[in-house]
């Protein structure tokens, strides 16, 4: 009997911080130079603002410095593994998005990187299932990174 095992994600996948902090003035300047003063980078961001509280969802080029940060200055984050995939241009995004629907993901939030490395976009994706993700988007010759190819 032969057994066939499945490769799940590797161990370094891509980290992203949700940052959960008062809705006001300078804050997100605040996180930002906190991060930079020990050089960490900001590869990608996006902020969900409500009417007294934000959420700034960030990747960085180094996770666990800045969590270290995060923790030492009492920002109240969460953690959560992303996909994160390189396209070669906006004419890939409906591709992207075909393989998606085809495996019958669903797809919570995604946004782009800041850095387009090589003239590529990279997206970062968050959904209901990472492995499933990997798997088409692999099956469909999609670059899926990891926190090895964006980190220092």
């Amino acid at each position: 009997m032969t057994i066939k095992a499945i490769r799940g994600r590797q161990p370094d996948a891509v980290i992203q911080f949700s940052v959960f902090t008062a809705n006001r003035m300078g804050r997100l300047h605040d996180l930002i130079a906190l991060l930079a003063s020990k050089s960490v980078h900001v590869l990608a961001m996006t902020v969900s603002d409500m009417t007294d509280t934000a959420i700034i969802r960030l990747v960085v080029d180094d996770p666990q410095s800045a969590r270290s940060l995060l923790q030492d200055h009492g920002f109240a984050f969460a953690e959560c593994q992303l996909l994160v995939v390189e396209i070669d241009s906006a004419t890939q995004l409906p591709d992207l998005l075909a393989a998606f629907l085809e495996a019958e993901v669903n797809i919570n939030y995604m946004y782009c990187f800041i850095p387009h490395p090589q003239g590529k976009s990279i997206l970062a994706v968050n959904m209901e299932d990472n492995e499933v993700g990997e798997r088409v988007l692999t099956r469909h010759s999609f670059r899926v990174l990891r926190q090895s190819d964006i980190s220092r």
